[in-house]
């Protein structure tokens, strides 16, 4: 009986406690305390998840980000030639030096500011009295010179005829550019198509080495053991011809990367330390670009034309209208220098005002107007030598032309003999050398194979093919870099002054 009330009440003593506890929780649970808890626990949870998906989110976007950098891009001659003239700081300067010089035109034409007076004449210095004496006034003046001549009219034409030469220098610099980069380009291009040759071949080599060893083993053939060590030395040089090679590909990797890297004024102004963004790393293209000749009929011809007749073809190059306008400009400077022989005037006004009398009596007032102008009596060691000086500056822009002819005739003369020789050479490499050389490998594999040459021949042959192959690539390369060269030459033929010439000018064909 007793354990069953006790186990009543302890019951029933479980199940008052129990509905205290649920009371409890109600009322801790409804109160505003708990709600404000509950708010702000939920509030730092959903920041902290997104705290976590936006750094998760910046993870991954930084990591394609430097996956696009790291990427490796295939570059074409034409993109690298174009890229390379627009992020030129070269031209982006030329153009400031041009704003420069015109607006300093426009300032030259401009008279001189006025200039104004004040002053306190003729004050008694026994009692300083401004009415003591009649000739103690407060003077107001203002004065005007003016320019000897016309020399504010020519002064702005010389300085717009500067001006007017920027446009040809940077049509001659994105010339310049495009062979600079093109003839890097087609080198790079070079050491990465003989890489690939020297890798075709020595797989060969490899499978030439096996036979010899094999057949070296069995003793059934013709094979020394020098034949073995002659095929891994072979091996060893090809090697050594793809760290050369690899090292030229770096090379000339590296002097086209300063082309290839965007240039920012208005960060490095700011940030200079990251105002370079480099390039991403780059394949060349497997194809050798075909450009073509803007003056074929020139170039081809077997005859040679005189000295003048050169001239007169490259009387349109920017450079050398570049020099035309600075002669001009220097002519110009001679008209300048002979303005100098006249007077420079000058007007001058004031208004004196006096006070009156101490008995009070008044007094008038000054006005006073007035002409300045210099005498220029002695010329002799001043306009004369001006004037001189004038001329022999014209007169040594004009060698300045005349030297830079004579620099693109040779440059012709010597471009053309050069790429009439490689139109030769290549021929006979395409008609006769290449098969040739081909045909000699085949026989000496045919008869090493038949136990009836020698080993030390088919590795001599296949060495002549791979060093006809890798001359043979220089050939064509050396061809396009003279046809940029040449092109260079009459730039102007295909282009006009505001426009830079691109490859597309320089006579690519695509």
């Amino acid at each position: 009986m007793f354990a069953i009330f006790f186990t009543k009440h302890q019951t029933a003593s479980q199940a008052m406690a129990k509905q205290q506890t649920i009371k409890h929780n109600n009322a801790v649970y409804s109160s505003p305390y708990y709600s404000t808890c509950l708010t702000v626990i939920t509030f730092v949870f959903i920041v902290f998840c997104a705290f976590i998906f936006i750094s998760s989110a910046s993870a991954a976007t930084l990591a394609t980000a430097n996956n696009s950098n790291t990427a490796i891009k295939t570059l074409s001659l034409q993109h690298a030639i174009n890229y390379a003239q627009q992020n030129d700081p070269w031209l982006k300067g030329n153009q400031h030096q041009q704003q420069a010089i015109e607006s300093l035109s426009n300032a030259a034409a401009t008279l001189p500011d006025p200039k104004m007076s004040l002053g306190l004449n003729n004050l008694p210095t026994d009692g300083f009295d401004f009415s003591q004496e009649g000739m103690t006034q407060v003077k107001v003046g203002i004065s005007q010179m003016f320019a000897r001549g016309d020399s504010l009219a020519i002064k702005k034409q010389q300085l717009h005829l500067s001006s007017e030469a920027y446009p040809y220098l940077r049509q001659d610099r994105s010339a310049q550019v495009a062979v600079t980069v093109g003839s890097l380009w087609l080198d790079a291009f070079k050491a990465q198509q003989s890489i690939a040759l020297i890798e075709k071949n020595r797989a060969l080599f490899d499978q030439l080495t096996d036979i010899a060893q094999i057949n070296y083993a069995s003793t059934a053939g013709k094979t020394r053991q020098q034949d073995i060590i002659r095929a891994q030395l072979e091996l060893t040089r090809l090697e050594e011809r793809l760290d050369t090679f690899a090292g030229q590909q770096s090379k000339y990797h590296g002097m086209m990367s300063p082309w290839l890297t965007p240039f920012e004024v208005e960060s490095l102004a700011t940030q200079p330390n990251v105002a370079f963004e480099q390039q991403g790393m780059f394949t060349l293209s497997s194809t050798l670009p075909d450009i073509s000749l803007l003056k074929p009929e020139l170039v081809q011809s077997k005859q040679w034309l005189s000295a003048t007749q050169l001239a007169q073809q490259f009387a349109n190059h920017p450079a050398v209208f570049a020099l035309n306008k600075k002669i001009a400009s220097n002519k110009t400077g001679i008209s300048l220098a002979e303005q100098a022989y006249k007077p420079e005037w000058g007007v001058n006004a004031s208004y004196g005002y006096r006070d009156d009398t101490p008995s009070g009596a008044s007094r008038s007032d000054f006005f006073s107007v007035g002409v300045t102008f210099d005498l220029p009596l002695f010329t002799e060691n001043k306009q004369n030598m001006a004037v001189k000086s004038a001329i022999s500056q014209t007169e040594s822009v004009k060698t300045e032309k005349i030297l830079l002819l004579r620099q693109l005739i040779a440059s012709f003369n010597s471009a053309k003999g050069r790429f009439l020789r490689i139109q030769t050479r290549k021929s006979l490499y395409q008609t006769q050398l290449l098969p040739q050389i081909h045909d000699q490998a085949e026989a000496a594999l045919s008869a090493y194979t038949n136990d009836d040459g020698d080993f030390a021949e088919v590795v001599r042959a296949r060495i002549a093919v791979l060093n006809a192959e890798i001359d043979h690539i220089n050939l064509l390369v050396e061809e396009q870099k003279l046809i940029l060269a040449l092109n260079y030459l009459f730039i102007a033929q295909k282009t006009s002054v505001t426009n830079q010439p691109s490859l597309a000018a320089l006579g690519e064909n695509s």
